[in-house]
Parts: structure tokens; sequence; C-alpha cells
């Protein structure tokens, strides 16, 4: 049997109407003009190290003029779930780039390293410049408190996608560390203590059940709550720890470090634990932030529910040799954190429920 040519004749929309990507909703020109609004925010995080300017097709970064020996980069990349929808609801958009900076660049403290440099990626529906101004400003104030440098990104305009108003984001994030001063939980032991580094609220986890608990309550994210608003308790921006520990860091030896995210206390400190220890944690040693007891009561959440899904008012867990407890939270307090000794390592003799709270 022999092999056919097929010819496809396409049939024409319409002879004398011409297409363009401005006729789907995507606008190169609103890209364009983002672009020139945001290069001062941008330039506020310059680093000497990094090369080049904003709108290259690849950034560039000289880790050959740091003064590591033995240097190890160290990656990570993470969002901020639907936190977005609040900010979107609340029309308060100066803060959620601070979130995104912080879930980034507190992963890479857990292993010691230095944030170096910092890309994003902001996708919507038809990009509202204004919006996504205050967003990459907030992004670049991020990066500021953690030192890094904002060297690229990408926008994204994807009508079909996202729904009218709607965004979303995603960062990425390199940091640097000796590879002898990776702190890796290997010298871990019990008796160790647990110090608590205080959050600034939900951070930016759980917030699909904080949603639902304010539509099941009927509460609006304008209503008043203690002193402010609910918009204001629950969108108040991540921590970044990085200046306060990267300075303790070279004052003591930590042992471990827990970023508490997704997962709560319960899920993140064992990930830093060998197999033969667990953490005795004492909950009388601080106070919960009033919007966590808010939402397990209204919400009716059952305490190790809590304990697995929000940070319940620790940020970021540290652990040390117990003689160097007393320095630690001094060094970190003196810092501008509320550091306090959350509690201590134990045997493990249960290794099912590792954390014990």
């Amino acid at each position: 049997m022999g092999l056919h040519s097929i010819t496809f004749t396409p049939m024409p929309i319409d002879a004398n109407k011409s297409t363009s990507y401005a006729d789907v909703g995507v606008s190169i020109d609103r890209g364009n003009e983002l672009v020139e609004k945001i290069k001062p925010a941008v330039k506020q995080t310059f680093r000497p190290e990094a090369m080049g300017n904003i709108g290259g097709f690849g950034a560039l970064f000289d880790i050959s003029a740091l003064n590591y020996r033995n240097p190890v980069l160290v990656s990570g990349t993470d969002g901020v779930g639907t936190k977005i929808n609040l900010t979107i609801q609340a029309g308060n958009y100066k803060s959620i780039g601070i979130d995104l900076v912080a879930m980034c660049v507190n992963d890479l403290l857990v292993q010691g390293a230095e944030p170096l440099f910092f890309l994003d990626y902001y996708a919507t529906s038809k990009l509202e410049t204004d919006i996504a101004m205050e967003v990459v400003k907030s992004i670049a104030e991020g990066c500021q408190i953690a030192g890094c440098a904002l060297i690229g990104g990408e926008t994204a305009e994807m009508p079909g996608m996202y729904k009218s108003g709607d965004f979303d984001l995603a960062g990425f994030c390199v940091g640097i560390v000796e590879k002898e001063e990776i702190i890796d939980g290997s010298k871990l032991s019990v008796g160790d203590i647990l110090i608590g580094l205080a959050s600034s609220g939900p951070h930016s986890n759980g917030y699909s059940m904080i949603r639902k608990i304010l539509v099941d309550s009927e509460t609006k994210i304008s209503d008043q709550f203690e002193n402010d608003t609910y918009a204001d308790a629950l969108l108040s921006p991540t921590r970044i720890y990085i200046k306060p520990v990267l300075k303790l860091l070279q004052n003591v030896p930590v042992k471990a470090i827990s970023h508490i995210t997704g997962g709560g206390l319960l899920e993140n400190i064992p990930r830093v634990l060998p197999d033969n220890l667990n953490a005795a944690i004492d909950s009388a040693s601080w106070q919960q932030p009033a919007i966590f007891s808010w939402l397990m009561e209204t919400g009716n959440i059952k305490v190790d529910e809590m304990y697995r899904t929000f940070n319940c008012g620790v940020g970021m867990v540290l652990i040390v040799d117990s003689n160097d407890a007393d320095k630690t939270i001094e060094i970190l307090n003196s810092e501008g954190e509320q550091a306090w000794k959350l509690g201590a390592l134990t045997e493990n003799q249960d290794s099912v429920s590792r954390v014990k709270i």
C-alpha cells in the first residue's frame, strides 16, 4: 500500500481582519510599562555581586566576588497559597510580596545559608500594572529585609487560565553557605534546647481553612478584631528571620533549625531530628496571638489539628546545646526577635508521635 500525501487548506477567519495578541487579552505594552515602573524598587535590592540590568533573558550573579572557601549553593522555591485570595479581597497588596520572599529565604536559613538572590513569577488574567507594581515593590521590600538581590522575574498574562482580577505568585531563591558550616542536625543529642521565635500570625499557611472559617462564620475581613480588623491580623506579613539568625550563627553553634510552615510544629520539627530523638514542647512557654484562639474557637478545631496546620505563634525553631540556650535568646532578642525556651530533645521511645506538646 503506497503512501499518500494529504493537503490541508485552512479556512480563513476573515480575509479582511488580522489577529493580534491584544485581541486575546495579552498586552506586551503593559508588560513593558511594568518593567519600567518597578526598576527603582528593584534597584534598592542591589548587591555588588549582581551583574547586568533587569529585563535580560537571564540574571547574572558573581559568587567569586564573595569571600567563601568551600561554597555550597542552596536553592528553594515556594508560593504563598490562598493567602492571595484574602489579599485580593482586601485590596491590600503591600505585604504579599514580603510573604513570598519570607517563605523562600527562611527555608534556606534552615541549613545556615545566606540568601543571595531572588526571582519572582507573577501570573494573572490581565496585567493591572498598578496592582502588579505594588506586589513587586513588596517583593523588593522583602528582599531588602532578607539582604538578597531581586535580580529577575517573569510576568505572564494568561486570559482563560485565571479569573478576572486573580493572580498567582511563585518565588525562587539561591543562597550560599560554607560546606563545613552546613546545619544538618547531625550533632543533636538528648537535652538540647528548642528555642522558639515568635511568628507575626499565620504567616502563609492554613489559609484554605482560614477562608472556610470566615465564610462559615459569616465574618467579613473588614470587621473589627482586637484593635484592628481581621484583615490586619490575617494579612500581617510573614516574618523574615534572616539577619538576626545569621548574626546568631556567628556567635553560637546552632545544631538544627526548623521553619514552621505547612504541617505546623508537629510535622516540621521532626524533619530535622534523627530517628533516635523526639521533641518535648512546653505549651505554657508562650502565648499564642489572639487570631489563633479565634480560629480554634470559631472553627471548632481540635488542638492537634491546630498544631499540625498553623504555626500557632512559633515561626521558627532553633536547637542548641543547653549551655548555649541563654546566650542564644539574648542575641536574638537584642536583634529584635522574640525568643524563648520552647522545649527540649528527649530520647525517642514512641516513633509515631515525634513531638510532644
